[in-house]
């Protein structure tokens, strides 16, 4: 389920809260087909105390790149409509199940998605140099398909130190390509899903 709604508001906070989404899912996937690490294990216990108090616990944490990346992904939505010739609509959040939603940097016609980030100069090389996406990614871009049902996600590098006419790096990918990822997601997210019950339950049990 769609819901049109703006980032970083306190409604968009409060329909996050109990979920994990797309910026989370390389702390559960890592280590995969192993025992979830310690940052794992942090995570299930924030979503549920946010799951049995229905309030959201929200960091309060942001660096230089945070900020940044606040401040050009509307230059970098820009540049992408004038070079690709698209309108770029409200992401706002799908909702997967009472564990699960993301919210897209964009939307573009009824098919596609777009997911912006804001980099420095040497990090937009190794990209450009790679020619596809941040590996850091791996796990972020399948899973926003996969909850947003999209058959494809822009994945846009922008550096505003560029030289003018270098500054947007754009892959395509699309969702066909990920089967694989999927049922890897698939299972590592209902055992996460099950961690997630287990700190409920020790959390609601606690006298």
């Amino acid at each position: 389920m769609w819901v049109d709604i703006e980032q970083n508001t306190p409604e968009w906070f409060q329909l996050r809260s109990g979920r994990f989404g797309g910026s989370s899912i390389g702390t559960i996937m890592a280590n995969y087909g192993k025992a979830f690490g310690a940052p794992a294990h942090k995570l299930a216990v924030k979503i549920a105390i946010e799951q049995i108090t229905g309030a959201p616990i929200e960091s309060t944490y942001s660096n230089a790149h945070m900020e940044r990346g606040h401040e050009q992904e509307p230059i970098a939505r820009q540049l992408y409509e004038m070079e690709y010739f698209c309108d770029v609509t409200n992401g706002g959040y799908f909702i997967g199940d009472d564990y699960t939603g993301v919210s897209p940097d964009g939307l573009v016609g009824e098919n596609g998605e777009i997911e912006i980030k804001s980099v420095i100069a040497s990090v937009q090389f190794d990209t450009v140099k790679r020619g596809k996406h941040d590996p850091s990614y791996k796990w972020q871009l399948p899973f926003e398909l996969k909850i947003s049902g999209r058959e494809w996600i822009d994945y846009i590098s922008f550096c505003s130190e560029f030289p003018e006419g270098k500054r947007l790096f754009v892959e395509r990918i699309h969702a066909d390509d990920f089967n694989d990822q999927f049922k890897m997601l698939n299972i590592r997210t209902d055992e996460f899903k099950r961690l997630i019950d287990d700190k409920k339950k020790t959390i609601n049990d606690y006298r």
